[in-house]
């Protein structure tokens, strides 16, 4: 009689070590080398943190640029039942204190551009018993460095079995809204959740399909939210995968080229980058063709998709959270559209359809479901068996998430009558004039189908008559700004007005030019700043 087989995240090596034990991984021009070597490097990884004093349930937090080094402990530090915290390194500084004492790591592994950053913070070094340098010269001769770890620990440790309930990462929110929370995720749910995407992605016929012959590069940071777990879907799948360090488009598109990248996921501004740069290189229509690229922490606009296909990448959009692990949903294309349909292009764009396993409902404030294709807009709330079952420490903050015994993701949005998804705006930017709504993200997308603007940013502002209004906040493309104005955006969007895609009042009439629109550490629009600088509403000529 078999025993129980817990879902844990060793069983993940399982398939690759039997069927691609010779596939490679590389970091840059630093480091390249075997699936077999991955193994024997984590269990020495594995081997020296124990060594170190690590155990059962403490942690171990990470601050890297993408590496091979941030792709084992990946794996070796929860498989040896510990905890991996993924520490957000373009937080401030205060934020990343935060996160690093409240998390409290037994061991820290420190890139050396972090070293002086975390030398102030006396506190979280007190509290752990080693820092362990990583540096991309290491040659194992530095006692205090992540080389000489491995080297006197042993390739052949042996990974427990133990609950698949236990917590195997943690990491934290950007903290718009105040300081970061923590979220954890257990090794059941890991499994699940790459088990889920694995099929989402790999069942779709032909358009951003990701199979065993592809060679996957995240272009989305390790430390959030395990750079969308596609690192543990990629090693699953045994398939070639390429580490670019810290991100830098000439990098990024070098690597694609000498590696044969084809499969990435990214936020819209990098994919912008590596456009931009493409284009300032004089590249040809080859030169990108074949990459399928997932884009999401933010809303693609139908301009930057549109650019991406002119130069044959399969772009398309994805949709999470950081408490969703965070793949919920895919937007794949039904083969029934056609390729060159403007129905295909609005379609790739939106969030998509829910992967396996994933229930979404679109609700009232009653929490009242409601039904897909009525065009009834609502809260999307989720159930999954990975979603993160609380914040860490924070009971109050927890049970609102889950009020009514779903996960509150805090978007509006709607379901059509073949399950995709569509999200018109986050609860909390909603704009509210005159008892009606304005969803911001559809006034950015229509402003950014306008050639000459790069990327816009809708928020609300005060206004006595109406209680809300919008205004756009816009960066025009290089070269542009020269020939475009508020006059003209205006006149853009009242065609589009015209054709019943937003109502007039969803016009702003303030519109402020800006060279670039302030984000947050995960490369989202930093909305909570524009409100602050923005506070009076100002006429723009």
């Amino acid at each position: 009689m078999q025993a129980d087989y817990s879902l844990l995240i060793k069983q993940l090596l399982i398939t690759p070590l039997a069927q691609a034990p010779e596939q490679t991984i590389v970091y840059r021009d630093v480091s390249r080398y075997t699936y077999r070597t991955l193994r024997d490097r984590i269990g020495r990884l594995a081997s020296g943190l124990q060594e170190l004093g690590v155990g059962h349930g403490d942690t171990v937090a990470v601050l890297d640029w993408d590496s091979h080094r941030y792709l084992e402990c990946f794996f070796a530090v929860p498989m040896m039942g510990a905890v991996l915290m993924t520490a957000n390194i373009r937080l401030g500084i205060d934020q990343l204190q935060y996160t690093l004492q409240h998390a409290a790591p037994r061991v820290l592994l420190v890139h050396r551009d972090f070293l002086e950053t975390v030398r102030v913070m006396p506190d979280v070094l007190a509290a752990a018993r080693r820092v362990v340098v990583l540096d991309d010269h290491d040659d194992a001769s530095d006692a205090s460095g992540y080389e000489a770890l491995l080297a006197a620990g042993d390739p052949g440790f042996a990974f427990p079995d133990f609950d698949e309930n236990a917590r195997a990462t943690q990491f934290y929110t950007s903290g718009t809204t105040g300081m970061p929370k923590g979220v954890a995720f257990t090794h059941r749910q890991l499994v699940l959740h790459t088990l889920a995407t694995c099929a989402a992605f790999g069942s779709s016929r032909a358009q951003g399909r990701l199979h065993n012959g592809d060679v996957y590069m995240p272009m989305t940071p390790m430390f959030h939210v395990h750079a969308w777990g596609m690192p543990y879907v990629a090693t699953m799948l045994g398939v070639k995968q390429v580490y670019p360090g810290r991100y830098a488009p000439d990098i990024l598109l070098a690597l694609k080229d000498r590696e044969g990248v084809t499969f990435s996921h990214c936020v819209p501004t990098i994919l912008q980058m590596v456009l931009d740069r493409a284009e300032a290189d004089g590249a040809d229509a080859a030169r990108l063709a074949g990459w399928k690229i997932v884009v999401g922490g933010a809303r693609c606009s139908a301009a930057l998709a549109s650019r991406a296909l002119a130069h044959g990448i399969d772009a398309f959009a994805g949709y999470g959270m950081s408490e969703t692990c965070p793949f919920i949903t895919a937007s794949h294309i039904d083969p029934s559209l056609a390729e060159d349909d403007d129905e295909t292009l609005s379609t790739r764009i939106l969030p998509g359809r829910a992967l396996p396993l994933v229930e979404i409902r679109i609700v009232d404030a009653s929490m009242q479901p409601l039904p897909p294709g009525s065009g009834q807009q609502g809260e999307v709330v989720l159930r999954a068996p990975w979603l993160t079952q609380a914040y860490l420490g924070n009971a109050a903050a927890s049970e609102e998430l889950w009020r009514g015994g779903y996960l509150h993701t805090g978007d509006i949005g709607m379901l059509t009558d073949s399950g995709y998804l569509q999200i018109t705006d986050r609860l909390k930017d909603v704009i509210k004039t005159g008892g009606e709504w304005i969803a911001s993200g559809t006034v950015e997308d229509l402003i950014c189908r306008h050639p000459d603007i790069r990327e816009a940013a809708v928020i609300a502002v005060p206004d006595e008559k109406w209680g809300e209004r919008p205004m756009a906040i816009v960066v025009a493309r290089t070269g542009c700004a020269d020939r475009i104005d508020a006059n003209a955006l205006r006149s853009h969007l009242a065609l589009h007005a015209e054709k019943g895609r937003i109502p007039k009042y969803a016009i702003p009439e303030t519109i402020h030019f800006v060279d670039a629109l302030p984000r947050t550490s995960v490369g989202k629009y930093d909305k909570r700043a524009m409100r602050e600088r923005y506070q009076q509403r100002e006429e723009t000529p």
